[in-house]
Order: structure tokens, then sequence, then C-alpha cells
């Protein structure tokens, strides 16, 4: 598997060269675009038949922790909410839970603590081209969907942040970070929404007071700072409708490691 891993790490490296240099001439052509989006679903597909939908992400051991795991992204949220969510250790933060499923719902922090967890010791990789080791305590997000019931029609789960990523406070809606997972992605054992890192309450800088760790994508699906969960049938019809902060901005949707 790690050899596979590598394989495919390599052929999208071998690639990028050339897609940068003509992002800017290419970024407006709304033909090229469709079919890059298109191209993301068959390397998602391509990367379950090596490596099977159940496939585990590398797990490491407590020698591989690193002293230090820096902060993806933003290290503190521009927000007056988030702020007095903070003043208050997060006494008063609710996650919502709703969309389309049978029974939304609204968690405390407390809720999710007591809830069965997972801990898992992975390697976060980041787009930039940096990875660390952490280990993760959380809830596995099939748990909470299992609890809300997704309805028949339900295909994607939506993470929405409570990070203002263009300089407005949450007042504004479709300012903040947001990510999204499909239903297959969102039931992995994996994939868990975490509250603790390296056995100690999630940092503000690493997304207190919970976070997404989807292990087998890049950092960015990583969401942070979660406020609230949607689960859609479809992603064109949420924010720019590419199913991300970034990846309305270009980024790819899949981005499997």
């Amino acid at each position: 598997m790690p050899a596979r891993r590598r394989f495919l790490r390599l052929a999208a490296g071998a690639a990028l060269p050339g897609v940068l240099a003509g992002c800017d001439r290419l970024a407006g052509n709304d033909e090229l675009n469709g079919m890059l989006r298109k191209a993301q679903f068959l390397s998602q597909r391509a990367q379950a038949l090596l490596t099977g939908v159940d496939a585990m992400a590398q797990e490491f051991t407590e020698d591989d922790i690193a002293d230090v795991f820096r902060s993806n992204g933003t290290a503190m949220p521009d927000s007056g909410l988030y702020r007095q969510l903070l003043a208050d250790g997060f006494a008063s933060w609710r996650l919502r839970v709703g969309g389309l499923v049978a029974h939304p719902a609204q968690y405390s922090l407390a809720d999710l603590r007591g809830m069965p967890s997972r801990t898992q010791i992975t390697r976060h990789d980041c787009v930039e081209g940096w990875s660390v080791i952490g280990k993760w305590t959380g809830v596995p997000l099939r748990q909470l969907l299992l609890r809300a019931g997704p309805l028949p029609a339900a295909r994607y789960v939506v993470f929405h942040c409570a990070d203002p990523m263009d300089g407005s406070d949450l007042q504004a809606p479709g300012s903040t970070y947001y990510e999204s997972i499909d239903l297959v992605e969102a039931g992995h054992p994996q994939t868990i929404l975490a509250y603790g890192l390296n056995d100690e309450p999630l940092p503000v800088k690493n997304g207190a007071p919970l976070r997404l760790r989807v292990e087998r994508q890049l950092g960015y699906k990583q969401a942070k700072y979660l406020m609230r969960i949607d689960v859609v049938e479809r992603l064109d019809q949420v924010r720019g409708g590419k199913g991300g902060y970034w990846e309305d901005r270009g980024y790819e949707w899949y981005a499997g490691i």
C-alpha cells in the first residue's frame, strides 16, 4: 500500500509544474475546467480501485509524534463570536447537525466527549509540501450520522466553520471556511471529529474546539473550528458550488493522498 500511495503522489507531482505554469491562462476556460472537475472523480474512483474504499491511512507509534504540531491555515479566527466562545471555554458552543437528516440535533463539547471515541496517530500532509504526525482523539463522524439518520437523497456532508476567510465576521454568510466529503468518506473509521491532540484538549491554532480529521486526504480537507454540519444531496447549490472554500478557488474537491 505505501508503494501505491508513493506512485499516486509521484504521478500527481509529475503533472503539477505544467498545470501551475498555465493556470492563469486557462483559469477562464469553462470547458477545460469542467473536464478537470470530472477528472478528479476519475482519480477518486481509481484510488478506490487500487486501495479499496475501506483502506486505512497509515498509523504511527507514540515515538513518531512530533514535538510541535504546526498550524495549517488560520491560527486564530478573526471573529467576535469565536472569541466569545473561547472566553467561556466553549461551554456555550454547540455543533449543529442538520440538512437531509431525520433527526437534527445540537451537541455540546461535553456531549461529544461523552460518546465512544477513537484515538489515532496519523500524518497530516499539507498541500504546501510539509507533513507532521500527531495523535488525535475524537468522535467517529459515522456515529453522529447514525444518530441523525441521513435521508435517502443524502450524498455529501458539508462542514461550516468559525473561520472568516475574507476579512469579514460570521455575520457575512459565505465568507467563512467550509469543506465537504461524500458519505463513503464520512463513514470511514478514521474520519473523526477531533477534540483532542496529543492527549490534550485541541489547541486553538489546531482548530478548537472541534475539527475534522479525514486521514486519507490532504490538509485543506481537515476543516477546523467546526460550527455546523449539513447533510446534502448536491454540492453545486452550496456556496460557490465546488464543495469547499479552496475548491471554489480552483483546488480539487477530492484531495486523496
